[in-house]
């Protein structure tokens, strides 16, 4: 296996920074772009396995911090505070969309892995970006979500109308403990652009193969989430596997330990499904 860092600088937010993991006979192999979700990150818990598992199975997974994501040369510490607040969902699709770029142009090096057989995974409201960039970017082939969010706006009237007031939204890392402000652009981009930026809606329009995976006790995105999702699809198209008992991250944590039952389970259905739907 092969993981190979690139930095992409187009990002309106600043630099995209990321890794290509790549089998060690990587010529004509799918290629799967991974979207991290709300204060997640490149090297968080699950993704550096994954994009291992990936490789290991005969597919490349290409990570990336979107240019808001908090983290900038140091890969695991925040320290990028006022990209964090300026980021919106917009700039998130964007960024997604300049990595599939760099994949076309071949910017980002493939070893002769194949962009044109393209999948998007995402986590959380990774997993809402994947949803409504696949239903714009016909390049996509195929798509798996992990507990994806249907809505990017999951607060209340009178928490939206404080966040106005105020101008930003404080929310704390639970794991590092440090407190992120929210500016009211992404609030007022998602009012402005409702249907637009709808995750259910964008599903409504996809018509590759998506699957929908989601824990039954996720803390964070409550499953029915996955039932919204799934519901919109296509029919034929999409698939929904629920997890019994599992939470937001399937039992994994930063510093990543060792893959619970749950988290194999998601990581096997995962790779089958691109391994299906883009011909390993």
């Amino acid at each position: 296996m092969q993981r190979i860092p690139f930095v992409l600088s187009e990002a309106r937010n600043g630099p995209l920074r990321g890794d290509v993991y790549l089998p060690d006979r990587a010529r004509g192999v799918p290629v799967i772009v991974a979207c991290h979700g709300f204060k997640g990150f490149k090297d968080w818990g699950f993704w550096p396995p994954t994009g291992q598992a990936f490789a290991e199975a005969g597919l490349a997974l290409v990570t990336f911090n979107v240019s808001g994501s908090g983290i900038g040369e140091d890969v695991q510490q925040f320290t990028e505070f006022d990209r964090f607040e300026t980021n919106t969902i917009g700039k998130e699709i964007e960024d997604l969309g300049i990595v599939i770029d760099a994949l076309a142009s071949k910017s980002i090096p493939l070893s002769g892995a194949d962009p044109r057989k393209l999948g998007v995974l995402g986590h959380s409201r990774g997993g809402g970006v994947a949803l409504v960039r696949a239903s714009r970017d016909p390049r996509i082939r195929s798509g798996v979500t992990w507990a994806a969010v249907s809505s990017f706006l999951m607060v209340g009237k009178e928490e939206r109308e404080a966040w106005h007031e105020r101008g930003y939204l404080e929310v704390e890392n639970a794991r590092t403990r440090q407190v992120f402000r929210v500016g009211v652009g992404l609030l007022e981009e998602l009012e402005t652009h409702r249907e637009a930026l709808d995750p259910v809606l964008a599903a409504a329009r996809i018509q590759i193969p998506f699957l929908v995976i989601h824990g039954s006790q996720d803390e964070s995105v409550p499953v029915q989430a996955a039932h919204q999702l799934s519901h919109a699809l296509d029919p034929v198209r999409g698939k929904l596997l629920i997890v019994d008992g599992a939470g937001h991250t399937f039992g994994a944590q930063h510093p990543f330990s060792s893959p619970t039952t749950a988290f194999r389970l998601v990581l096997e259905r995962t790779i089958s499904w691109f391994a299906d739907t883009l011909g390993v």
